[in-house]
Protein backbone atom coordinates (compact mmCIF):
# COMPACT_ATOMS: atom_id res chain seq x y z
CA UNK A 1 0.00 0.00 0.00
CA UNK A 2 1.35 3.40 -0.66
CA UNK A 3 1.71 6.01 1.93
CA UNK A 4 -1.96 7.16 3.66
CA UNK A 5 -3.89 10.36 1.76
CA UNK A 6 -7.36 11.76 1.48
CA UNK A 7 -7.97 9.49 -1.89
CA UNK A 8 -7.02 6.26 -1.50
CA UNK A 9 -9.39 4.70 0.27
CA UNK A 10 -10.00 1.32 0.00
CA UNK A 11 -13.25 -0.97 -0.05
CA UNK A 12 -13.40 -4.60 0.88
CA UNK A 13 -17.21 -4.92 1.57
CA UNK A 14 -20.36 -2.53 0.76
CA UNK A 15 -24.17 -2.73 1.43
CA UNK A 16 -26.81 -0.91 1.94
CA UNK A 17 -25.86 -1.60 5.67
CA UNK A 18 -22.33 -1.74 6.25
CA UNK A 19 -19.09 -0.60 4.69
CA UNK A 20 -15.46 -3.00 5.45
CA UNK A 21 -12.75 -0.75 4.77
CA UNK A 22 -8.70 -1.84 4.25
CA UNK A 23 -7.37 0.85 6.79
CA UNK A 24 -4.15 2.26 6.19
CA UNK A 25 -1.44 1.79 8.72
CA UNK A 26 -0.04 4.15 10.73
CA UNK A 27 -4.05 6.51 10.59
CA UNK A 28 -6.13 7.32 13.45
CA UNK A 29 -9.86 6.73 13.25
CA UNK A 30 -10.96 9.60 13.97
CA UNK A 31 -9.57 12.56 16.09
CA UNK A 32 -10.42 15.39 17.88
CA UNK A 33 -6.99 17.08 17.38
CA UNK A 34 -7.41 20.32 14.69
CA UNK A 35 -3.96 19.46 13.12
CA UNK A 36 -5.00 15.47 12.68
CA UNK A 37 -7.46 16.39 9.34
CA UNK A 38 -5.79 12.82 7.70
CA UNK A 39 -8.22 9.78 9.83
CA UNK A 40 -10.36 7.29 8.53
CA UNK A 41 -13.30 9.36 9.10
CA UNK A 42 -12.11 11.83 6.98
CA UNK A 43 -11.60 9.64 4.39
CA UNK A 44 -14.85 8.25 4.48
CA UNK A 45 -16.69 11.73 4.37
CA UNK A 46 -14.56 12.43 1.24
CA UNK A 47 -15.77 9.35 -0.51
CA UNK A 48 -19.19 9.16 1.10
CA UNK A 49 -19.97 12.33 1.75
CA UNK A 50 -24.22 11.37 1.26
CA UNK A 51 -23.53 8.76 3.56
CA UNK A 52 -22.29 10.50 6.65
CA UNK A 53 -24.97 10.87 9.71
CA UNK A 54 -24.78 14.50 11.26
CA UNK A 55 -26.07 12.78 14.39
CA UNK A 56 -23.24 10.94 15.41
CA UNK A 57 -20.40 12.76 16.43
CA UNK A 58 -17.22 11.28 13.98
CA UNK A 59 -20.29 10.65 11.09
CA UNK A 60 -19.91 7.41 10.59
CA UNK A 61 -20.52 4.69 13.41
CA UNK A 62 -17.16 2.26 13.62
CA UNK A 63 -18.21 -1.28 14.85
CA UNK A 64 -14.62 -1.91 16.64
CA UNK A 65 -11.49 -0.53 16.54
CA UNK A 66 -7.40 -1.15 15.52
CA UNK A 67 -4.64 0.51 16.63
CA UNK A 68 -3.03 3.67 14.87
CA UNK A 69 -0.34 1.54 13.74
CA UNK A 70 -2.13 -1.64 12.74
CA UNK A 71 -3.67 -1.90 9.34
CA UNK A 72 -6.17 -4.36 7.53
CA UNK A 73 -10.41 -4.94 7.84
CA UNK A 74 -12.67 -2.75 10.07
CA UNK A 75 -16.58 -2.80 9.83
CA UNK A 76 -18.10 0.83 9.81
CA UNK A 77 -22.09 0.96 10.15
CA UNK A 78 -24.17 3.25 8.21
CA UNK A 79 -27.43 3.50 10.50
CA UNK A 80 -28.28 3.05 14.23
CA UNK A 81 -30.04 -0.32 13.70
CA UNK A 82 -27.25 -2.04 11.65
CA UNK A 83 -24.67 -1.12 14.23
CA UNK A 84 -26.77 -2.53 17.28
CA UNK A 85 -26.77 -6.00 15.10
CA UNK A 86 -23.07 -5.66 14.77
CA UNK A 87 -22.64 -4.80 18.35
CA UNK A 88 -24.98 -7.87 19.29
CA UNK A 89 -22.61 -10.12 17.41
CA UNK A 90 -19.22 -8.56 19.01
CA UNK A 91 -21.16 -8.60 22.72
CA UNK A 92 -22.06 -12.25 22.39
CA UNK A 93 -18.79 -13.30 20.44
CA UNK A 94 -19.71 -14.16 17.28
CA UNK A 95 -17.66 -12.39 15.57
CA UNK A 96 -13.90 -14.11 14.30
CA UNK A 97 -10.90 -11.83 13.82
CA UNK A 98 -7.75 -13.07 12.22
CA UNK A 99 -4.14 -11.07 11.74
CA UNK A 100 -1.30 -11.07 10.16
CA UNK A 101 2.22 -10.73 11.74
CA UNK A 102 5.67 -10.80 11.55
CA UNK A 103 7.73 -11.36 14.61
CA UNK A 104 11.22 -11.03 15.50
CA UNK A 105 12.63 -14.61 16.25
CA UNK A 106 11.95 -17.79 14.44
CA UNK A 107 8.75 -19.39 16.57
CA UNK A 108 9.87 -22.99 16.73
CA UNK A 109 6.29 -23.86 17.43
CA UNK A 110 3.82 -24.42 14.61
CA UNK A 111 1.53 -23.66 16.18
CA UNK A 112 0.75 -22.10 19.70
CA UNK A 113 -2.15 -20.80 22.23
CA UNK A 114 -0.60 -17.77 24.39
CA UNK A 115 -2.60 -17.18 27.48
CA UNK A 116 -1.81 -14.45 29.62
CA UNK A 117 -4.04 -12.41 31.48
CA UNK A 118 -3.25 -8.15 30.52
CA UNK A 119 -3.95 -5.49 32.64
CA UNK A 120 -3.57 -1.42 32.42
CA UNK A 121 0.20 -0.73 33.09
CA UNK A 122 0.15 2.27 36.22
CA UNK A 123 3.97 2.12 36.19
CA UNK A 124 5.31 6.00 35.46
CA UNK A 125 5.82 7.00 31.90
CA UNK A 126 4.41 3.76 31.20
CA UNK A 127 0.89 4.43 31.58
CA UNK A 128 0.03 4.05 27.68
CA UNK A 129 0.75 0.68 27.76
CA UNK A 130 -0.92 -2.99 28.64
CA UNK A 131 1.10 -5.59 30.39
CA UNK A 132 1.16 -9.33 31.63
CA UNK A 133 -0.55 -9.81 34.96
CA UNK A 134 2.62 -10.55 37.65
CA UNK A 135 4.84 -7.41 35.94
CA UNK A 136 5.41 -4.52 38.18
CA UNK A 137 2.82 -2.09 37.91
CA UNK A 138 -0.25 -4.22 36.02
CA UNK A 139 -3.37 -3.52 37.62
CA UNK A 140 -6.87 -5.43 36.91
CA UNK A 141 -4.94 -7.93 34.65
CA UNK A 142 -7.93 -10.23 32.65
CA UNK A 143 -7.53 -13.75 31.18
CA UNK A 144 -6.86 -13.26 27.79
CA UNK A 145 -6.18 -16.16 25.00
CA UNK A 146 -4.29 -15.96 21.56
CA UNK A 147 -4.00 -18.39 18.79
CA UNK A 148 -0.75 -18.69 16.82
CA UNK A 149 0.24 -20.09 13.87
CA UNK A 150 3.29 -20.03 12.20
CA UNK A 151 3.08 -19.70 8.60
CA UNK A 152 6.64 -19.00 7.35
CA UNK A 153 10.00 -18.29 8.47
CA UNK A 154 12.77 -16.06 7.01
CA UNK A 155 14.64 -12.76 7.71
CA UNK A 156 13.61 -8.84 7.36
CA UNK A 157 16.62 -6.97 6.76
CA UNK A 158 19.04 -9.67 8.02
CA UNK A 159 16.70 -10.42 11.26
CA UNK A 160 15.32 -13.36 11.54
CA UNK A 161 11.59 -13.17 11.27
CA UNK A 162 8.28 -15.45 11.23
CA UNK A 163 5.25 -14.74 10.12
CA UNK A 164 2.41 -15.46 11.84
CA UNK A 165 -1.59 -15.43 11.56
CA UNK A 166 -2.92 -14.06 15.22
CA UNK A 167 -6.36 -15.15 16.27
CA UNK A 168 -7.81 -13.10 19.45
CA UNK A 169 -10.08 -15.45 21.13
CA UNK A 170 -10.61 -12.72 23.43
CA UNK A 171 -10.84 -8.82 23.09
CA UNK A 172 -8.17 -6.63 25.12
CA UNK A 173 -6.75 -3.89 24.08
CA UNK A 174 -3.10 -3.98 22.33
CA UNK A 175 -3.27 -7.98 22.90
CA UNK A 176 -1.71 -9.01 20.23
CA UNK A 177 1.10 -6.78 20.59
CA UNK A 178 1.02 -7.64 24.61
CA UNK A 179 1.00 -11.41 23.71
CA UNK A 180 3.56 -11.63 21.13
CA UNK A 181 6.30 -9.32 23.00
CA UNK A 182 5.37 -11.17 26.15
CA UNK A 183 5.76 -14.93 24.49
CA UNK A 184 9.72 -13.29 22.91
CA UNK A 185 7.98 -12.26 19.62
CA UNK A 186 7.58 -9.10 19.26
CA UNK A 187 6.42 -7.77 16.17
CA UNK A 188 8.20 -6.34 13.82
CA UNK A 189 8.22 -2.54 13.94
CA UNK A 190 6.50 -2.32 17.36
CA UNK A 191 8.15 1.01 19.00
CA UNK A 192 5.96 1.17 21.95
CA UNK A 193 6.15 -2.19 23.01
CA UNK A 194 9.83 -3.07 21.99
CA UNK A 195 10.40 0.30 24.44
CA UNK A 196 11.28 2.48 21.69
CA UNK A 197 14.48 0.32 20.01
CA UNK A 198 12.55 -1.30 16.66
CA UNK A 199 12.49 2.09 14.84
CA UNK A 200 13.79 0.86 11.42
CA UNK A 201 10.76 -0.79 9.35
CA UNK A 202 8.76 1.74 8.12
CA UNK A 203 5.76 0.51 9.58
CA UNK A 204 4.51 -2.17 12.24
CA UNK A 205 4.10 -5.89 10.66
CA UNK A 206 0.44 -6.27 12.40
CA UNK A 207 -2.50 -6.55 9.72
CA UNK A 208 -6.14 -7.17 10.24
CA UNK A 209 -6.43 -10.23 7.18
CA UNK A 210 -9.94 -11.87 7.78
CA UNK A 211 -13.45 -10.55 9.53
CA UNK A 212 -16.50 -12.41 9.79
CA UNK A 213 -19.43 -10.76 12.02
CA UNK A 214 -22.69 -12.93 10.79
CA UNK A 215 -25.11 -10.30 12.05
CA UNK A 216 -28.99 -10.90 11.82
CA UNK A 217 -29.77 -11.20 8.04
CA UNK A 218 -26.51 -10.26 6.61
CA UNK A 219 -23.26 -12.23 7.08
CA UNK A 220 -20.04 -9.66 6.42
CA UNK A 221 -17.15 -11.90 5.83
CA UNK A 222 -13.72 -10.16 4.07
CA UNK A 223 -10.61 -10.85 3.43
CA UNK A 224 -7.62 -8.69 2.46
CA UNK A 225 -4.41 -8.84 0.56
CA UNK A 226 -1.93 -9.85 2.47
CA UNK A 227 0.96 -7.23 2.68
CA UNK A 228 3.75 -9.09 4.05
CA UNK A 229 4.96 -10.27 1.02
CA UNK A 230 8.42 -9.33 -0.73
CA UNK A 231 6.91 -7.94 -3.78
CA UNK A 232 5.57 -5.68 -1.46
CA UNK A 233 8.49 -5.10 1.02
CA UNK A 234 11.44 -6.57 -0.48
CA UNK A 235 13.50 -6.46 3.37
CA UNK A 236 11.10 -9.58 4.20
CA UNK A 237 12.56 -12.92 2.14
CA UNK A 238 10.36 -16.26 3.50
CA UNK A 239 12.86 -19.28 3.53
CA UNK A 240 10.78 -21.75 4.98
CA UNK A 241 7.19 -23.03 4.39
CA UNK A 242 5.16 -24.02 7.14
CA UNK A 243 1.82 -23.33 6.62
CA UNK A 244 -0.34 -21.88 3.83
CA UNK A 245 -2.16 -19.07 4.63
CA UNK A 246 -5.50 -20.30 2.32
CA UNK A 247 -5.61 -23.20 4.21
CA UNK A 248 -5.07 -22.18 7.59
CA UNK A 249 -7.99 -20.11 6.43
CA UNK A 250 -9.93 -22.47 5.42
CA UNK A 251 -9.44 -24.75 8.32
CA UNK A 252 -10.82 -21.74 10.33
CA UNK A 253 -13.88 -21.07 8.11
CA UNK A 254 -14.46 -24.83 8.62
CA UNK A 255 -14.98 -24.92 12.72
CA UNK A 256 -17.76 -21.84 11.90
CA UNK A 257 -19.77 -23.73 9.37
CA UNK A 258 -21.95 -26.61 10.02
CA UNK A 259 -21.40 -29.60 7.58
CA UNK A 260 -23.92 -30.62 4.71
CA UNK A 261 -26.69 -31.52 6.00
CA UNK A 262 -26.32 -30.66 9.75
CA UNK A 263 -28.73 -28.06 10.68
CA UNK A 264 -27.83 -27.39 14.86
CA UNK A 265 -25.36 -24.56 15.28
CA UNK A 266 -21.17 -25.26 16.21
CA UNK A 267 -19.86 -23.44 18.80
CA UNK A 268 -18.31 -20.41 17.62
CA UNK A 269 -14.36 -20.04 17.67
CA UNK A 270 -13.10 -19.31 20.96
CA UNK A 271 -17.08 -20.15 22.84
CA UNK A 272 -14.76 -22.97 24.97
CA UNK A 273 -13.16 -20.03 26.65
CA UNK A 274 -16.04 -17.80 27.28
CA UNK A 275 -19.38 -20.44 27.27
CA UNK A 276 -19.61 -19.66 31.10
CA UNK A 277 -19.89 -15.19 30.90
CA UNK A 278 -22.05 -15.83 27.37
CA UNK A 279 -24.55 -18.26 28.98
CA UNK A 280 -25.11 -16.12 31.97
CA UNK A 281 -27.47 -13.47 32.61
CA UNK A 282 -25.96 -9.51 31.43
CA UNK A 283 -24.80 -8.39 34.23
CA UNK A 284 -25.06 -4.18 35.09
CA UNK A 285 -21.49 -3.81 34.29
CA UNK A 286 -22.15 -5.74 30.57
CA UNK A 287 -25.50 -3.35 30.14
CA UNK A 288 -23.54 -0.51 31.42
CA UNK A 289 -20.89 -0.90 28.76
CA UNK A 290 -23.68 -1.70 26.23
CA UNK A 291 -25.16 1.71 26.79
CA UNK A 292 -22.02 3.68 26.72
CA UNK A 293 -21.01 1.81 23.51
CA UNK A 294 -24.58 2.53 21.89
CA UNK A 295 -24.30 6.42 23.38
CA UNK A 296 -20.53 6.79 21.44
CA UNK A 297 -21.53 5.39 18.40
CA UNK A 298 -25.22 4.83 17.80
CA UNK A 299 -26.51 8.20 19.48
CA UNK A 300 -29.67 9.54 18.32
CA UNK A 301 -31.33 13.30 18.25
CA UNK A 302 -32.92 14.42 21.71
CA UNK A 303 -35.73 16.07 20.36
Amino acid sequence: MEPGCIENLSILYQSSDFIVVNKHWDLRIDSKMWYETLTLQSQLKHRFPELADPDTYYGFRFCHQLDFSTSGALCVALNKAAAGRAYKCFKERQVTKAYLALVRGHVQESKMTINHAIGKNTTEGLTHMMCIEGTEGCENAKPCLTELTVLERGVYDGDPVSKVLLQPLTGRTHQLRVHCSSSGYPIVGDFTYSFKKDSRPFRMMLHAFYLRIPTCGELIEVSTPDPFVPTLDANWQPQQLVHPLEQVIQTLKATMDPPPGDTSPLPKVGQNVVTQETSAKESEEQRARCQQWLAEWAVEPEN
